[in-house]
C-alpha cells in the first residue's frame, strides 16, 4: 500500500474515504493558495495531510478567517454549482489533497448515493456555522468574541487545564474575530493580568473560564 493510499484508509468517514479515493493527489507547499475567491473551478480538496485556513478578503488585503481544515476535512463543495468561488483557501502548513473533479464526484455519488447526503450534511454544518459568525460579529463585542473563540477552540488535558492545541499569534485571532491585532493585543494584556489566561511560547492555557462581559 502506498503512502497515499494510506493516508486515505486513515480516514474514519466512509464517505469522505470513498471521495478521496476517487481523486488525484497533489501536494502543496505552506502558504500556498489553493482556491482563490472569485475563480471558477469544478473540484473538491480532500485534505489528507495539513492544514488550510477558508479566508475571504478586501481590495485593501484585509482578512478575516471562516474556518481552519486539517486532515479528512474536505473543501471546495460550493464550486460545484458551475458559480464562482465564494471564499479563499490557503495552506498553513505542507499539505496533501485529494483533489475530485466534479465528473469523479458524481461518478461516486451514482455509485453510492450517500455521498451526496454526506455532501449536503456539510453544507448543513457550514451554513450553521457561518449563521452563527454573522450573529456574533453583530451581537457581540470584541472581547466576547475572542473569549467565545478561545473556549470553542480549547481542549481539556490530563490534568485538567484547557489549552488551545494550535499555537496562535494574536494577528490570527484578530483574523479569526474581525478585529485589529491591537484590539486584541489589549484584551490578552487584561485576560493575562486578572489570572484567565497564561500565554507561553503561543500556547494559551485558559486558567478560568472567562467572564461573558468585560
Amino acid at each position: 500500500m502506498s503512502a497515499t493510499e494510506q493516508l486515505i484508509a486513515a480516514i474514519e468517514d466512509p464517505m469522505v474515504r470513498e471521495l478521496a479515493s476517487r481523486g488525484q493527489p497533489r501536494n502543496f507547499p505552506r502558504n500556498t493558495v489553493i482556491i482563490n475567491e472569485g475563480d471558477r473551478g469544478d473540484s473538491v480538496f480532500v485534505i489528507l495531510a495539513g492544514k488550510v485556513k477558508v479566508y475571504v478578503s478586501d481590495d485593501d488585503g484585509r482578512e478575516m478567517i471562516l474556518n481552519v481544515l486539517t486532515q479528512s476535512d474536505y473543501v471546495g463543495e460550493m464550486s460545484l454549482d458551475g458559480r464562482p468561488r465564494s471564499a479563499s483557501v490557503m495552506t498553513l502548513e505542507t499539505t496533501m489533497c485529494s483533489v475530485v473533479t466534479r465528473d469523479a464526484l458524481r461518478a461516486a455519488i451514482a455509485a453510492n448515493p450517500d455521498v451526496a447526503m454526506a455532501l449536503i450534511s456539510t453544507l448543513i454544518d457550514r451554513a450553521r456555522i457561518a449563521t452563527d459568525n454573522v450573529k456574533n460579529l453583530a451581537l457581540m463585542d470584541v472581547y466576547g468574541r475572542v473569549a467565545r473563540l478561545l473556549l470553542s477552540l480549547a481542549k481539556e488535558q490530563p490534568d485538567g487545564k484547557l489549552v488551545v492545541p494550535d499555537r496562535m499569534t494574536q494577528q490570527d485571532i484578530a483574523d479569526r474575530v474581525g478585529a485589529s491585532r491591537d484590539m486584541i493585543s489589549r484584551i490578552f494584556k487584561d485576560l493575562t493580568i486578572g489570572g484567565y489566561v497564561t500565554v507561553a511560547d503561543r500556547v494559551i492555557t485558559i486558567n478560568r473560564k472567562p467572564p461573558a462581559r468585560w
